[in-house]
């Protein structure tokens, strides 16, 4: 039995699985259509046998091997901050609120906003490396696969986000905790 799936089981809540997991929301939608919109959204209180039960009675021990294989390739679109650090002409797009990113931010990073978009989709070169930076990781991936959608070959998302930053490469940037 893997990591994943001797902390993954059937009585897990999806409030639980989406913390231990943060890209599963995105993998049960690719494969199942689960969790996407409203017509097949899901409680956070609900346990992902309660999910698989309503959704065509999906057997629960193939959606943990595919949420398994999803998480393992994640994986391999994050970048440490040290892998991070030591690659200067990397570009550093931060997700973040503007309050969050003119409260604190990674030197050198730019605020992605609504506008940016369509230069970063039509100017920005789709195979240098691109890096995604959010609070603490837990929704770079989701930005990461947007942009590999895209055409972005290179992109990243920086694992732990600016809090793991902070912590390992740039102590001067002060930490902080959304309410």
């Amino acid at each position: 039995m893997s990591a994943l799936t001797s902390v993954f089981h059937p009585d897990l809540t999806m409030a639980g699985l989406l913390n231990l997991y943060p890209g599963a929301q995105r993998a049960l939608f690719r494969q199942y259509h689960i969790g996407g919109c409203s017509s097949c959204g899901f409680r956070p209180e609900e346990t992902l046998a309660e999910v698989c039960f309503r959704n065509e009675k999906l057997p629960v021990g193939d959606v943990l091997e595919f949420l398994e294989k999803s998480r393992e390739e994640d994986e391999k679109s994050l970048i440490t901050p040290e892998e991070a650090a030591a690659l200067p002409s990397a570009r550093l797009l931060d997700i973040r609120t503007r309050e969050e990113f003119e409260a604190v931010h990674i030197p050198g990073s730019t605020l992605f906003t609504q506008e940016l978009l369509s230069e970063i989709t039509s100017q920005w070169d789709r195979e240098a490396l691109l890096i995604i930076v959010d609070h603490q990781g837990k929704r770079a991936l989701d930005a990461a696969a947007y942009f590999a959608g895209h055409g972005f070959s290179e992109v990243r998302a920086l694992h732990g986000g600016i809090d793991a930053w902070s912590q390992q490469i740039d102590p001067s940037l002060p930490r902080y905790h959304l309410e």
